[in-house]
């Protein structure tokens, strides 16, 4: 019987070859094609910062003044924080100076240069605890100042205390100590500000000489170094004998702060206990980092200068922020049918915002290199004019460098929006 092939089967149909038929056994397998791999980390961050930097750089005036707009952000919040630190550091620059572990202090004084007296009985009482080694009274009180070389009067702290107790620790003070002794002699400031006069020149040609303080005549015998600060311009100190002959006013009775010195190897927590349960309430018992804590709160809450610079330091990335904004934004706009045509060919949504934020990073380095450059350089100018303790430190350059990253990559998010208008359909 003749086999009639059905019509319309091509040469090498299944069913024509055999293939596919029990007989002839199971077919070939077909070779699997290679899962793609996506790019690696390098290349996902690397080539969006390539195009990023060549669609920066084609533009020269605009990059420019995105670098300044940066640049301007990162010089003024440099020098807002670092007004705010030298404020901080110089305002507690006595206190730290201070070599003892706990503190007595009226707990109605709010600023050292303005101290609330305590009853100097309080340094005797303090002495009953074992571990205590000593109790020293110091005195805080500002007098006028007669310059030596002009005669103006200006407003001078004068600083009273046991000067071979060992409680402070000021430059220069050891080798003065026995000079400081003798009836009415201080020592002065060499950091105190130039209006008092050029003290250590004349000290240096004269030896020690007469200086008016307040209403009486004592005798400069030496010279330490301490610094300035908000609170006071220049600094004297003395014997708590001579503080006492000085200031008839104050009552001897009483004092301003009591430095304790321990033993070595006493607890300070467990003598800061005692001392509270063992003292009237007319006293509070501080630590040193506890003293230091309540100056610098004084000056961060109680006056509007710290809220002034931490203020200053947002305006600053308020407007970098909006400047970065601004070129990011006509910079997308600009190219809004190249971002089209990148999405056309295959590009996501993701790629194009690490474009946007590679150039927010670039932007930020650009500007933040000159800017911490100059403000080293002006640091050291200001420092020199006004003798506050202005200097450029790891930590605040990096706070700095993630405000001002954070500044320009808070530019970018809001300038992706414009990247959802770049859609092929509509521009082609």
């Amino acid at each position: 019987m003749n086999v009639i092939a059905r019509p319309g089967l091509l040469p090498w149909a299944p069913e024509k070859t055999g293939e596919g038929s029990p007989a002839a056994g199971p077919a070939p397998a077909l070779p699997v094609p290679p899962v793609p791999r996506g790019p690696g980390a390098i290349a996902t961050f690397l080539l969006p910062a390539r195009l990023a930097w060549r669609q920066l750089r084609a533009e020269r005036a605009r990059l420019l003044s995105a670098i300044m707009g940066v640049m301007f952000a990162a010089v003024l919040v440099f020098m807002q924080l670092g007004f705010r630190s030298a404020l901080f550091d110089s305002a507690t620059r006595l206190l730290a100076a201070m070599e003892a572990e706990l503190f007595l202090m009226n707990p109605l004084t709010t600023v050292s240069f303005r101290p609330e007296a305590l009853p100097r009985i309080r340094a005797h009482q303090a002495l009953a605890l074992p571990e205590v080694a000593q109790a020293v009274p110091v005195y805080l009180t500002q007098a006028t100042w007669r310059n030596p070389e002009d005669g103006s009067r200006r407003m001078i702290q004068m600083i009273g205390f046991d000067v071979e107790a060992g409680a402070m620790h000021f430059e220069g003070l050891d080798a003065i100590a026995p000079a400081l002794r003798r009836i009415d002699a201080v020592g002065f400031d060499t950091r105190s500000r130039p209006e008092f006069g050029d003290v250590a020149r004349l000290f240096a040609e004269r030896g020690p000489f007469e200086v008016q303080v307040g209403n009486r005549m004592v005798e400069l015998a030496g010279l330490v170094s301490i610094g300035p600060s908000f609170g006071a311009d220049g600094n004297l100190v003395m014997s708590e004998v001579n503080f006492r002959r000085m200031v008839r006013e104050r009552q001897p009775s009483n004092t301003d702060l009591v430095a304790i010195r321990l033993r070595p190897g006493a607890d300070i927590a467990a003598a800061q206990r005692r001392l509270r349960e063992i003292l009237p309430p007319d006293v509070v018992v501080l630590t040193h980092a506890e003293l230091v804590a309540h100056e610098r709160r004084y000056w961060e809450t109680a006056t509007p200068i710290g809220f002034i610079f931490g203020f200053g330091s947002i305006m600053g990335l308020i407007v970098g922020m909006v400047i970065v904004y601004q070129i990011l934004f006509s910079d997308i706009a600009n190219h809004l049918r190249e971002y089209a045509t990148l999405k056309a060919i295959g590009y996501s949504d993701g790629y194009l915002a690490r474009v946007v934020m590679a150039a927010a990073l670039i932007l930020a380095v650009l500007g933040f290199l000159p800017g911490a450059a100059l403000c080293t350089w002006l640091y050291d100018v200001v420092a020199g004019a006004t003798f506050l303790p202005l200097a450029m430190t790891v930590e605040r350059t990096a706070t700095v460098f993630a405000l001002i990253f954070g500044m320009c990559a808070a530019a970018g998010l809001l300038a992706m929006r414009k990247l959802r208008d770049a859609s092929p359909a509509d521009m082609f």
